[in-house]
């Protein structure tokens, strides 16, 4: 059984040899239940990633340095530590129960990096029992995307463990992250549950599954807060959708009390997505200006703009598909309106110019960036319209 080490001097061999843990906490092992540090909403399923970085420092550094190190040269050490939880569990919790002095409780926060660790130290480790499970959990989230439309989906929801809540709670919330349409599981809950009804869900032990998707709705947010031509526009978009269909799911197929937990914990999580969009929005058309606009003189391509307005037009066609749940009706309807205005003007300008100059590289190569901004804002079949007409104008360019 391990013991927790006392703290050694910096240049003791063991000290130095285990200082840094790896550079993943648990060594992956504990990727499905992670999220991101942003966001009000908590759940227990779900473990912050400071918080697990501050726990893995504190057990690879402070009570178990031999033990990881170990696990670390192994050909899996995910396996290596899984094998060796119960032993990690009880120098931990040794540890932390022995810190009953101001000293001591002092000396944790700071090996904790804070009180807000320590406070969530219980939870980290009830992570890291439950860690040979996860896998097991992102399997029954992978079968239910594959399951026929029938019965199947209830059998194994009803075969998930819900009896011990705080279990439950890291289980769904390492399967959510595993279901593309989440309809596939709040659906079968509510015919185990026989209503629809948010105090149905919560008796029959379905309040983890719930507070599991509203903690991957809130993880969704974080690639919004990225700015400048440098953001991963698809990854933004990809999050949107996700947080569409996990709010949508919900709101949906759930009866939510209108003062409830759940339903004040959407409202805010649709204010923090739609205050993050707008502005987003609002870039849209300054951005469509900037990237397709003729300049007198020596013309030039704007190449970042070009990008950031491909990128918003992208974004304005997310938004249109998952507006039901963004709260974002007006500002979104506007920049609708007024990019099919916009982008018809500019090409309708830079097509007129490019006739009149036909070899102009700048305005050929500035119309096939406005071709694509058509097809994504109109449609394959008006881009199509103006690639006949830049081809007609090409074979004339080259007759």
């Amino acid at each position: 059984m391990l013991q927790p080490k006392p703290l050694q001097s910096a240049d003791s061999p063991i000290r130095s040899a285990a200082r840094a843990p790896a550079p993943q906490p648990f060594f992956g092992a504990m990727g499905a239940i992670l999220v991101d540090d942003r966001g009000e909403f908590s759940f227990e399923g779900a473990i912050r990633r400071r918080e697990a970085a501050a726990v893995w420092q504190w057990l690879a550094r402070d009570i178990a340095p031999e033990s990881i190190a170990s696990a670390a040269q192994s050909d899996d050490p995910a396996k290596a530590l899984e094998l060796s939880i119960a032993s990690l569990l009880t120098a931990a919790r040794a540890a932390a129960a022995a810190a009953k002095s101001a000293e001591a409780e002092r000396r944790l926060r700071a090996q904790l990096d804070g009180n807000d660790n320590v406070r969530r130290l219980p939870a980290v480790l009830n992570a890291l029992r439950c860690l040979p499970l996860y896998g097991k959990a992102q399997a029954f989230g992978r079968a239910i995307n594959g399951m026929p439309d029938d019965d199947a989906p209830v059998a194994a929801l009803q075969s998930m463990p819900r009896q011990d809540a705080s279990v439950a709670a890291l289980l769904m919330m390492a399967a959510v992250g595993e279901v593309f349409v989440p309809e596939r599981l709040i659906i079968p809950a509510t015919k185990i549950a026989g209503e629809a009804e948010e105090i149905a869900l919560q008796r029959a032990g379905f309040g983890p599954l719930v507070d599991a998707m509203l903690a991957h709705a809130q993880n969704a947010l974080p690639p919004l807060l990225d700015r400048g031509v440098f953001a991963d526009a698809d990854l933004i978009c990809r999050a949107i959708e996700r947080f569409h269909r996990l709010v949508r799911a919900l709101t949906a197929n759930v009866e939510l009390a209108p003062r409830g937990a759940w339903s004040m914990t959407i409202a805010g999580l649709t204010k923090t997505i739609a205050d993050r969009l707008e502005p987003r929005l609002r870039d849209v058309l300054p951005s469509i200006n900037q990237a397709l606009r003729l300049r007198e003189g020596n013309d030039w391509l704007d190449s970042d703009s070009m990008l950031a307005a491909l990128n918003g037009l992208y974004l304005l066609t997310v938004v249109r598909d998952t507006r039901d749940s963004l709260a974002l009706n007006k500002a979104f309807e506007e920049t609708w309106e007024r990019s099919a205005q916009v982008l018809e003007l500019h090409l309708n300008r830079n097509l007129d110019a490019l006739r009149q100059d036909p070899a102009n590289r700048v305005l050929a190569a500035r119309m096939e960036s406005g071709v694509k901004m058509a097809e994504i804002r109109f449609g394959t079949e008006y881009a199509g319209v103006l690639r006949s007409a830049l081809e007609g104008i090409g074979r004339r360019a080259s007759g």
